[in-house]
């Protein structure tokens, strides 16, 4: 089942791919096709108790800086290294949920950020939202922000320009068929970028998003081990990357539930970031 193909891939190719670790140094792909991947540890899992968080200085060293953007009318500038992190104002921070929409879960993480009046990034695959293009609907009338995952979720760094062209191109018209407007956000999958990825997606008009905190959901560690693993990693400005399809994600369900409010109460602002803002 096309759902669950996603798991699969994953456990085959991730031992050798570019994954952007929260605490790793990225070292961005130059070349055409991919250079060797680059390694990233994972985020240490917290205490147990579920205190208020304190907000402070940044608990996560970036695993890169965010290039400069040149403005240019219609396209972002092409960049040599993804965003990680967004400045915001006060302690802003970004949900972000890769690989559905998935109506097993999908429509279970919408209802907990709604009733918190949350806005989150989703960065979706055209071949799930072919099926469900109704969620990216409810996406859009709720406020969240809908990015490009490429349609089959492929590693890009061994695939042609043309072949990622069409990845993400075919996704984008997917998007703007059932979210209402073209996406101006991209996420390599397994965050394996080379220099083609920056380039087509700057061309389509997208910037590329990478993350800070991996809550590493998909490897289903257990609902408490991905609530410490946000939790730890909160700190203003941080990227949270999670999943809501690609395998069973309701560990990750119930770990929203519990994490979010506690966010909230400790002062962070859960947002979306504004293409204007970099």
């Amino acid at each position: 089942m096309k759902k669950d193909k996603l798991f699969t891939r994953r456990r085959a190719l991730i031992a050798g791919v570019a994954v952007l670790g929260a605490a790793g140094t990225a070292r961005v792909l130059t070349a055409d096709p991919a250079a060797s991947p680059v390694g990233g540890a994972p985020v240490a899992g917290g205490p147990q108790a579920r205190k208020a968080l304190k907000p402070s200085a940044y608990r996560l060293e970036p695993m890169t800086g965010v290039a400069p953007l040149r403005r240019t009318p219609g396209k972002p500038a092409v960049r040599r290294e993804p965003i990680l992190r967004v400045s915001g104002r006060g302690h802003a921070m970004v949900l972000t949920f890769d690989d559905g929409p998935d109506p097993r879960y999908t429509p279970s993480i919408l209802r907990t950020l709604r009733k918190h009046d949350v806005r989150a990034m989703f960065f979706v695959c055209g071949e799930m939202a072919l099926d469900n293009k109704d969620l990216l609907a409810e996406m859009a009338d709720d406020g969240h922000v809908v990015g490009n995952h490429t349609w089959t979720h492929p590693l890009l760094t061994e695939l042609g320009r043309s072949e990622i062209r069409s990845e993400i191109a075919r996704t984008s018209d997917v998007i703007e068929d059932a979210y209402g407007e073209r996406p101006v956000w991209f996420r390599a999958p397994y965050g394996a970028w080379n220099r083609a990825t920056f380039q087509i997606g700057a061309d389509l008009g997208m910037e590329p998003m990478a993350w800070t905190v991996d809550s590493l959901d998909w490897t289903t560690p257990g609902t408490a081990t991905i609530v410490d693993r946000v939790e730890e990693g909160a700190a203003p400005g941080v990227v949270v990357l999670s999943h809501d399809a690609g395998g069973d994600r309701s560990q990750t369900v119930r770990a929203l539930r519990e994490y979010l409010p506690v966010l909230l109460d400790s002062g962070y602002h859960l947002t979306v970031p504004h293409r204007e803002d970099f």
